[in-house]
């Protein structure tokens, strides 16, 4: 395959490293580096979806405004991506930063148009589709350098389909989405973009809490569990301890309920883990 020069200095050209995407969430040593894949794993309903669109719209955002201001390609598998939802959390980080002062030049809707030209959202419906996508994401890749960061919801949408097709072979099972880790590794590696990707848990067992350590271990096909370098467990914080979070905070932190992420880290030579809580609000998601 033949590159252009354009093809060329879009792959060389140094992206926006987003290691800073999150200090609150990701070890002493930062978040992700150029190259990297972070996993959000957990039940549903412990908030992975809201943390990307609190990731999504960090990166969105104008640096004026608090954000990163980098493009962004969400790739939806579960047809669950709430634009209304993403609007509104834009809405209020951008009347947020204008309310201190940090930027509030042009209209409303001018700024918001601004951020959602960063984003580019593509839906998959099957294994196949995700295949296709990562496969020609390439040209978007090579026409916008300013693309940094590629979320995923859900990387395991498709797993009990793909068990399906395979049959009794293993192989067949994961052939897929060893495809898509082995296309992930060559975008990662060729243009330096950062990963995000949520994956949901698999219950083994119809006893104990459902973040028990028995449903935490990964089962995704070796080749994406390679690629791996952040995972962040999500869970819900029981009643107890939800109101033990919240008991210094305001009147609505204490109305919601709380998640706690916990952080591994293996990008260096040795494991780093880190916890927070957050709680989710009509403005996205707050660290407590």
């Amino acid at each position: 395959m033949t590159e252009s020069g354009a093809q060329l200095f879009a792959r060389l050209e140094a992206r926006r490293c987003l290691k800073d995407i999150e200090p609150q969430m990701f070890t002493e040593d930062g978040g992700p580096n150029h190259g990297e894949v972070v996993e959000l794993y957990g039940t549903e309903g412990t908030g992975k979806t809201e943390l990307l669109y609190h990731l999504l719209c960090r990166c969105v955002l104008p640096v004026a405004s608090g954000g990163l201001e980098v493009d962004v390609v969400f790739v939806d598998t579960d047809y669950s991506l709430d634009m209304l939802r993403l609007v509104s959390i834009l809405d209020s980080r951008l009347n947020a930063a204008c309310s201190t002062g940090m930027s509030c030049s042009g209209s409303d809707e001018a700024a918001l148009r601004s951020c959602l030209s960063r984003l580019l959202v593509v839906h998959c419906s099957s294994s196949s589709q995700l295949v296709l996508t990562l496969h020609f994401l390439e040209t978007s890749l090579s026409s916008r350098p300013g693309l940094a960061l590629l979320l995923i919801d859900s990387i395991s949408a498709f797993y009990w389909l793909d068990r399906c097709e395979g049959g009794a072979s293993i192989a067949k099972q994961e052939e897929k989405l060893s495809k898509c880790a082995e296309l992930l590794g060559r975008l990662l590696r060729d243009y330096r973009i950062t990963v995000f990707a949520t994956c949901h848990t698999i219950r083994r067992s119809y006893t104990g809490p459902s973040s028990s350590s028995s449903d935490d271990r990964p089962y995704l096909c070796r080749p994406w569990q390679r690629l791996v370098t952040h995972r962040l467990l999500c869970s819900r914080q029981e009643a107890a301890n939800n109101m033990a979070s919240t008991a210094g905070g305001s009147e609505e932190q204490r109305r919601q309920r709380v998640f706690t992420v916990h952080c591994t880290s293996s990008s260096s030579r040795t494991k780093a883990y880190r916890s927070s809580s957050f709680y989710v609000s009509d403005g996205g998601v707050k660290f407590i």
